[in-house]
């Protein structure tokens, strides 16, 4: 199990997102040992899963699933 400490959204400027690519976000974890992990994560996944800064997840194989 994590804390999402933090959620770190690109910039890409004015230039917007690179055709082809998918946007993103740098996750910050914090397990129940203090250990910091980040992880990248498609913006959209944490909107469908209402993801936010404070939520408990957890991330095996890649996956980020709300607990």
């Amino acid at each position: 199990m994590y804390k999402v400490i933090d959620i770190i959204e690109p910039d890409f400027g004015c230039e917007g997102v690179p055709e082809g690519q998918e946007p993103c976000c740098e996750v910050v974890l914090k397990n129940e040992s203090g250990e910091i992990k980040n992880v990248s994560v498609p913006d959209a996944e944490l909107y469908r899963k209402d993801i936010l800064p404070g939520s408990v997840v957890s991330f095996e194989n890649g996956i980020i699933e709300k607990i």
